[in-house]
């Protein structure tokens, strides 16, 4: 029976301990979108990105446009050419526009590839301000409070002009 005892007064004491512990937890915000929006090596990679966007879609729109003239000079040739002549003529569009969509598809993931070298350094450098800031301030938890993730009230310390003063803007 000492030993139920025991283990209640430990148990109240670990639970009471405890409570007092996460009551002295400090928790701040941050809109990790408007940092990463802000930083001017984000504002660069965008324009990089756009920049190659624009030149990939200049030669898919070349290609396309190529493969309508095609078509239009190949529609009106075709009175003229044999049933053969024209089915071959017909493949080779099909095999053209089969191109084009690979070439749709590779410059997308292209993108996607650019994307994720230019963007995961700066993500890197922000998480590493933020986590500096926090540490300075004392902080325990940071809370993203981009919109759309859940974050209905904050009313903690928000470190966003803090990280970008660390981030040197």
């Amino acid at each position: 029976m000492k030993q139920v005892k025991k283990i209640a007064v430990a148990l109240i004491l670990f639970v009471a301990t405890t409570g007092f512990v996460n009551a002295q937890s400090k928790v701040a915000h941050i809109n990790v979108q408007a940092l990463l929006t802000d930083m001017p090596a984000m504002k660069a990679a965008d324009a990089e990105l756009k920049k190659l966007n624009e030149t990939l879609g200049a030669d898919i729109q070349a290609s396309m446009t190529e493969a309508r003239n095609k078509m239009t000079q190949y529609q009106n040739e075709a009175p003229t050419k044999t049933e053969e002549e024209n089915a071959k003529r017909q493949e080779e569009l099909v095999a053209y526009q089969k191109n084009i969509s690979t070439a749709q598809q590779a410059a997308q993931q292209e993108l996607q590839k650019k994307q994720q070298e230019l963007f995961a350094p700066i993500q890197e450098k922000a998480m590493k301000a933020i986590e500096k800031v926090a540490a300075a301030q004392g902080i325990d938890y940071v809370v993203d409070a981009s919109p759309g993730l859940g974050i209905l009230v904050a009313k903690g310390k928000d470190l966003l002009a803090d990280v970008k003063k660390e981030l040197g803007f």
